[in-house]
């Protein structure tokens, strides 16, 4: 039977399901199937219905929620009036991604493979969860079940005799090829490409807005083991507009330092110019990228050297390799059997892509430009709750941003690509521009005036009800109880005066807990079970909104746990019953949660 043609749809936050998707399209090459990847929302979901073959690699974010790059086709593939026949010709797979630490553990990916059963396809295999918390990772699940997939697929559609399987060890065509111009290009493309200081459009990832920073101040006390910065931007002329609880999207950039080591140990000239030319029709050059492109430009802008290399990275530099030690070891680090060593070798101490091309050196010289684009990700822009209103600072965006900096076994401090290179930046030494956008958040507030809020942000969790507090205050909307959280009130009491004024005027009610200023730590889950009485008059009897935000990890279990104990306590209701109505304040969107790993 002849091949019909494999398509495989990743929703990815973080760029692992999507890393997973592009594998499955290498391994599907490689077995001669023709083999479509794309991000769920970038295919025309109606077309669904004639397609005969189809894997689903999807991640879970926050809370259960599905990536950003899926929320269309998750909304259209749930709408009630779909038929219950509509996929009744497709065969499919479901391949989940999450972690087992959060209480909806590959959420996404199990409610997507009821709902296609639902809808009339034909499961291949049963659902793969893989889990972030296994020693392996999530490749200790997706290998043998890849392995089944493949099985299954050849049985249907089998590779033809007369061509065979590719060898692992052969790299497949590079998706791009680079045709290095001989001198620099009269007019600088990069100038003028994507982002802008005078957009057209709304600004977006294609087209940023070239915001000036304005402030970049740090709001943590000197001793204070966390640099924390508030940074303010200048959004005059951006057409941006934004409610409370949208996000910024920031596009970082490369440390000079380090592209410059990447350029000395790959032989590329920083200098040189090139086009971008795809191997394959229908295939478009990355939209971020200018034509034509300084090396420089691509490896400061796009290609993200600082992340922690995926085993697929391995796989690819042990084809490209001429190194025959190296070669050998690229081999067992890429291997099924070499998952243990690659984890101590790269994920345990996040040793970035950059160290293991300088632990590699005689492969790392000879890698072949055209291969660039497949072996390394693009840097991915992050993520910021917006902690100011238009009202309260109009032509002003504002965020709270951690920098990220820690230790490993590694000589070398980790630092978080983007928000070390926020820190870096002086609008005191010269002006300084950063490319950004907004999209909406997961985070929506009544409208009503007398509608209270209860909001619980520990940490930088209280950035986004900044922005609410500012934008309710502005328009005379009472009830706002916020229950704040950190270790030290003189250390890391973010807008402290801000709070205590509002507090005066009688706007806020705000709720504090301090974990070291006393022998027992005390979180805001405390500060909840404390005020249990207000918190269920404000639930039950006033209607109130409940809002969380901050890290994922353990808080927004403990802060549930904490409600679940006051609706017993306060409402006299059984343990079941607490659990039903804290789903029943999720589900009507009186409890809204936006957290972060």
């Amino acid at each position: 039977m002849p091949s019909p043609g494999l398509l495989v749809l990743f929703g990815s936050q973080t760029g692992t399901a999507q890393d997973v998707a592009e594998r499955l399209g290498r391994d599907a090459r490689r077995r001669r199937l023709d083999c479509r990847v794309q991000a769920l929302d970038s295919y025309s979901v109606v077309n669904l219905i004639n397609e005969p073959l189809v894997v689903f690699v999807c991640a879970t974010a926050g809370q259960g929620e599905p990536p950003d790059n899926m929320k269309n086709f998750w909304r259209f593939i749930f709408r009630k009036n779909l038929p219950s026949t509509s996929l009744c010709q497709m065969d499919f797979a479901v391949l989940g991604l999450g972690d087992s630490s959060y209480a909806k553990f590959n959420f996404v990916a199990k409610k997507l493979y009821r709902r296609l059963l639902q809808l009339g396809g034909s499961a291949l295999l049963p659902l793969c969860l893989g889990d972030d918390q296994h020693e392996l990772g999530p490749d200790a699940a997706v290998d043998p079940w890849l392995h089944d997939l493949w099985e299954k697929v050849l049985w249907l559609y089998p590779v033809p005799p007369d061509l065979g399987v590719i060898p692992t060890g052969v790299p497949l065509p590079s998706t791009f090829t680079l045709h290095f111009l001989l001198e620099a290009p009269r007019t600088c493309s990069e100038e003028q490409h994507g982002a802008s200081t005078d957009p057209q459009g709304p600004p977006s990832e294609w087209q940023p807005f070239l915001a000036p920073m304005v402030t970049n101040q740090r709001v943590t006390g000197p001793s204070h083991f966390q640099d924390v910065r508030l940074i303010e931007f200048d959004i005059t002329g951006s057409g941006l507009s934004f409610a409370a609880g949208d996000v910024v999207l920031i596009q970082p950039e490369n440390r000079a330092s380090d592209l410059g080591r990447f350029c000395q140990a790959l032989g590329l000239d920083p200098d040189q110019y090139f086009t971008l030319q795809p191997r394959e029709p229908g295939v478009p050059c990355p939209a971020q990228l200018p034509q034509p492109c300084s090396v420089r430009h691509l490896v400061a802008h796009y290609l993200d050297i600082a992340s922690v290399p995926r085993r697929s990275f391995f796989e690819l530099l042990a084809c490209l390799s001429p190194h025959e030690l190296e070669r050998e070891k690229l081999l067992q680090l890429s291997s099924p059997q070499g998952q243990e060593e690659l984890y101590s070798y790269c994920n345990r101490p996040r040793r970035t892509i950059l160290e293991v091309l300088c632990d590699f050196p005689h492969t790392a010289g000879a890698i072949p430009a055209d291969y660039l684009l497949d072996l390394i990700p693009l840097i991915r822009p992050r993520a910021f709750s917006i902690a100011s209103s238009l009202l309260a600072h109009p032509l002003r965006l504002q965020i709270l941003v951690a920098v990220v900096q820690y230790q490993t076994r590694l000589k070398e401090p980790r630092r978080g690509l983007c928000s070390s290179w926020l820190a870096s930046l002086d609008p005191g030494q010269g002006p300084v521009y950063v490319p950004l956008w907004v999209r909406p958040g997961g985070l929506t507030f009544p409208e009503t005036p007398d509608t209270p809020v209860i909001m619980v942000g520990p940490g930088t969790g209280v950035a986004p009800f900044r922005a609410a507090i500012q934008e309710r205050v502005a328009r005379d909307q009472t009830g706002n109880f916020l229950f704040f959280g950190c270790r030290w009130r003189d250390q890391d009491f973010y807008w402290e005066a801000e709070w205590l004024q509002l507090e005066r005027k009688g706007c806020l009610m705000l709720f504090t807990a301090f974990s070291r200023e006393q022998e027992r730590k005390i979180y805001v889950q405390h500060r909840l079970r404390e005020l249990g009485p207000l918190v269920w008059d404000l639930l039950d009897r006033q209607g109130a909104y409940f809002y969380l935000a901050g890290n994922a990890k353990c808080m927004p279990a403990d802060v549930s746990e904490a409600l679940a104990s006051v609706f017993q306590e306060e409402g006299g209701l059984s343990g079941p019953d607490a659990a039903n109505y804290l789903a029943r304040l999720q589900r009507t969107l009186r409890f809204q949660s936006e957290t972060w790993a």
